[in-house]
Protein backbone atom coordinates (compact mmCIF):
# COMPACT_ATOMS: atom_id res chain seq x y z
CA UNK A 1 0.00 0.00 0.00
CA UNK A 2 1.31 3.53 -0.38
CA UNK A 3 0.88 6.70 1.51
CA UNK A 4 -2.60 7.25 -0.97
CA UNK A 5 -4.06 3.79 -0.10
CA UNK A 6 -3.87 2.95 -3.13
CA UNK A 7 -2.99 -0.68 -4.25
CA UNK A 8 -0.33 -1.08 -6.64
CA UNK A 9 -1.75 -4.12 -9.67
CA UNK A 10 -0.07 -7.49 -9.14
CA UNK A 11 -1.22 -10.69 -10.89
CA UNK A 12 -3.75 -11.58 -8.86
CA UNK A 13 -5.67 -7.94 -9.96
CA UNK A 14 -6.40 -9.58 -13.54
CA UNK A 15 -8.84 -11.65 -15.29
CA UNK A 16 -9.46 -13.39 -18.39
CA UNK A 17 -12.28 -15.33 -20.00
CA UNK A 18 -11.85 -18.74 -20.71
CA UNK A 19 -12.24 -20.63 -23.71
CA UNK A 20 -15.64 -21.76 -22.36
CA UNK A 21 -16.60 -17.90 -21.79
CA UNK A 22 -16.18 -17.90 -18.50
CA UNK A 23 -14.29 -15.03 -17.05
CA UNK A 24 -11.80 -16.33 -14.22
CA UNK A 25 -9.90 -13.94 -11.96
CA UNK A 26 -6.31 -15.06 -11.37
CA UNK A 27 -7.15 -14.27 -7.57
CA UNK A 28 -7.87 -18.13 -8.11
CA UNK A 29 -4.94 -19.08 -8.43
CA UNK A 30 -3.28 -17.98 -5.27
CA UNK A 31 -0.70 -19.57 -3.40
CA UNK A 32 -0.26 -21.60 -6.35
CA UNK A 33 3.05 -21.56 -8.44
CA UNK A 34 1.55 -20.48 -12.44
CA UNK A 35 3.35 -21.08 -15.49
CA UNK A 36 1.51 -18.17 -18.21
CA UNK A 37 2.24 -19.28 -22.23
CA UNK A 38 0.94 -17.70 -25.13
CA UNK A 39 0.08 -20.47 -27.65
CA UNK A 40 -0.82 -20.85 -31.17
CA UNK A 41 -1.62 -23.89 -33.09
CA UNK A 42 -0.02 -23.56 -35.93
CA UNK A 43 3.68 -23.07 -34.73
CA UNK A 44 6.66 -24.77 -35.33
CA UNK A 45 6.35 -24.67 -31.53
CA UNK A 46 3.23 -25.99 -31.15
CA UNK A 47 4.53 -29.75 -29.87
CA UNK A 48 5.45 -27.77 -27.01
CA UNK A 49 1.67 -28.31 -25.74
CA UNK A 50 2.79 -31.85 -25.28
CA UNK A 51 6.12 -31.33 -22.86
CA UNK A 52 3.53 -28.14 -21.11
CA UNK A 53 1.37 -30.89 -20.69
CA UNK A 54 3.63 -33.52 -18.84
CA UNK A 55 4.77 -30.37 -16.19
CA UNK A 56 1.37 -29.95 -15.62
CA UNK A 57 0.89 -33.34 -14.45
CA UNK A 58 3.87 -34.36 -13.04
CA UNK A 59 3.60 -30.76 -10.58
CA UNK A 60 0.20 -30.18 -10.63
CA UNK A 61 -0.92 -31.60 -7.06
CA UNK A 62 2.00 -29.91 -5.97
CA UNK A 63 -0.07 -26.69 -6.49
CA UNK A 64 1.37 -25.59 -10.00
CA UNK A 65 -0.79 -24.84 -13.15
CA UNK A 66 -0.22 -23.57 -16.67
CA UNK A 67 -2.75 -21.16 -18.01
CA UNK A 68 -2.73 -21.06 -22.01
CA UNK A 69 -3.44 -18.27 -24.13
CA UNK A 70 -4.27 -18.61 -27.76
CA UNK A 71 -2.76 -15.68 -29.46
CA UNK A 72 -2.98 -14.66 -33.28
CA UNK A 73 -0.50 -12.25 -33.54
CA UNK A 74 2.36 -14.11 -35.13
CA UNK A 75 2.17 -14.73 -38.80
CA UNK A 76 -1.70 -15.54 -38.28
CA UNK A 77 -0.76 -19.29 -36.41
CA UNK A 78 -3.94 -19.22 -34.49
CA UNK A 79 -6.77 -18.60 -37.02
CA UNK A 80 -9.11 -20.56 -35.31
CA UNK A 81 -12.30 -19.60 -32.95
CA UNK A 82 -12.41 -21.02 -29.24
CA UNK A 83 -13.98 -24.28 -30.51
CA UNK A 84 -11.37 -25.54 -32.58
CA UNK A 85 -8.57 -24.19 -30.59
CA UNK A 86 -10.58 -26.15 -27.38
CA UNK A 87 -10.59 -29.30 -29.72
CA UNK A 88 -7.13 -29.28 -31.58
CA UNK A 89 -5.86 -28.68 -27.62
CA UNK A 90 -7.27 -31.63 -26.11
CA UNK A 91 -7.67 -33.98 -29.68
CA UNK A 92 -3.86 -33.67 -30.45
CA UNK A 93 -2.02 -32.81 -27.47
CA UNK A 94 -4.25 -33.97 -24.60
CA UNK A 95 -4.58 -30.34 -22.67
CA UNK A 96 -6.06 -30.79 -19.53
CA UNK A 97 -4.37 -27.47 -18.27
CA UNK A 98 -6.31 -24.06 -18.38
CA UNK A 99 -7.01 -22.72 -21.64
CA UNK A 100 -8.33 -19.22 -22.28
CA UNK A 101 -10.18 -16.99 -25.33
CA UNK A 102 -7.51 -15.62 -27.80
CA UNK A 103 -5.65 -12.38 -26.56
CA UNK A 104 -3.40 -10.20 -28.18
CA UNK A 105 -0.09 -9.77 -26.14
CA UNK A 106 1.22 -6.27 -27.81
CA UNK A 107 0.55 -3.59 -28.72
CA UNK A 108 -2.20 -0.66 -27.49
CA UNK A 109 -4.90 -4.26 -27.86
CA UNK A 110 -2.57 -6.58 -25.55
CA UNK A 111 -4.60 -7.84 -22.75
CA UNK A 112 -3.55 -5.91 -19.15
CA UNK A 113 -2.00 -9.61 -17.64
CA UNK A 114 0.42 -9.41 -20.73
CA UNK A 115 0.97 -5.33 -20.49
CA UNK A 116 1.78 -6.35 -16.63
CA UNK A 117 3.52 -9.78 -17.04
CA UNK A 118 5.93 -7.63 -20.00
CA UNK A 119 6.66 -4.73 -17.29
CA UNK A 120 7.75 -6.91 -14.60
CA UNK A 121 9.78 -9.64 -16.90
CA UNK A 122 11.36 -7.68 -19.90
CA UNK A 123 13.78 -9.56 -22.25
CA UNK A 124 17.16 -9.07 -23.89
CA UNK A 125 15.25 -7.15 -26.79
CA UNK A 126 12.78 -5.10 -24.72
CA UNK A 127 9.41 -6.49 -23.45
CA UNK A 128 7.40 -7.16 -26.56
CA UNK A 129 6.51 -10.63 -27.13
CA UNK A 130 8.74 -11.75 -29.94
CA UNK A 131 6.55 -15.26 -31.08
CA UNK A 132 4.16 -17.66 -29.82
CA UNK A 133 5.50 -19.58 -26.60
CA UNK A 134 6.48 -17.52 -24.52
CA UNK A 135 6.59 -18.68 -21.01
CA UNK A 136 6.71 -16.58 -17.72
CA UNK A 137 6.41 -18.38 -14.50
CA UNK A 138 4.81 -16.33 -11.35
CA UNK A 139 5.51 -17.73 -7.79
CA UNK A 140 2.62 -18.97 -5.09
CA UNK A 141 3.04 -15.00 -4.13
CA UNK A 142 1.89 -14.08 -7.28
CA UNK A 143 5.40 -12.25 -8.35
CA UNK A 144 6.38 -12.92 -11.85
CA UNK A 145 9.94 -14.65 -11.26
CA UNK A 146 10.90 -15.71 -14.76
CA UNK A 147 10.57 -15.31 -18.03
CA UNK A 148 11.14 -17.77 -21.36
CA UNK A 149 11.63 -17.53 -24.67
CA UNK A 150 9.80 -19.84 -27.40
CA UNK A 151 12.66 -21.66 -27.71
CA UNK A 152 13.05 -23.12 -24.19
CA UNK A 153 11.46 -26.26 -24.15
CA UNK A 154 8.59 -27.07 -21.25
CA UNK A 155 11.71 -29.55 -19.65
CA UNK A 156 14.03 -27.02 -19.12
CA UNK A 157 11.54 -25.28 -16.90
CA UNK A 158 11.37 -28.40 -14.28
CA UNK A 159 14.71 -27.28 -12.50
CA UNK A 160 12.70 -23.85 -11.41
CA UNK A 161 9.60 -25.29 -10.63
CA UNK A 162 11.47 -28.01 -8.27
CA UNK A 163 12.90 -24.75 -6.37
CA UNK A 164 9.61 -22.99 -6.47
CA UNK A 165 7.58 -26.37 -5.29
CA UNK A 166 9.29 -27.33 -2.28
Amino acid sequence: MTDTGQKRADFYSYSAKSLQGKEISMAEYRGKTVLVVNTASKCGFTPQFEGLEKLYKKYRDKGFVILGFPCNQFANQEPGDEKSIAEGCVLNYGVTFQMFSKVDVNGETAHPLYKYLKSELGSLFGSRIKWNFTKFLVNAEGEPVKRFSPATKPENIDKYLEKLLK
